[in-house]
């Protein structure tokens, strides 16, 4: 369990962040949201569920006041969230 931990502390440092100003580009923001998650490796995980924990630690400013407005539940798959 203590690993487990570390390892999500250090998926966190490597997150990359999207803040959804109008130069990023949300597709290669997901694409290396993804690239960092797959590293981690843990049996006891589906790495989609990670994803999906995982991504509202990416978003920042605008990006993250339109995750905070969706419908609470309406997203329940990382495949709905791309």
């Amino acid at each position: 369990m203590y690993l487990i931990i570390i390892l999500s502390q250090a998926l966190f440092n490597f997150l990359p962040y999207f803040h959804g100003l109008d130069l990023q580009i949300l597709y290669l923001h997901v694409r290396e949201f993804e690239e960092v998650c797959n590293t981690y490796n843990d049996l006891n995980c589906i790495i989609n569920t990670i994803k999906l924990k995982l991504f509202p630690f990416s978003l920042k400013d605008k990006a993250k006041i339109w995750l905070q407005n969706l419908r609470s539940g309406s997203i329940r798959a990382w495949d709905e969230m791309q």
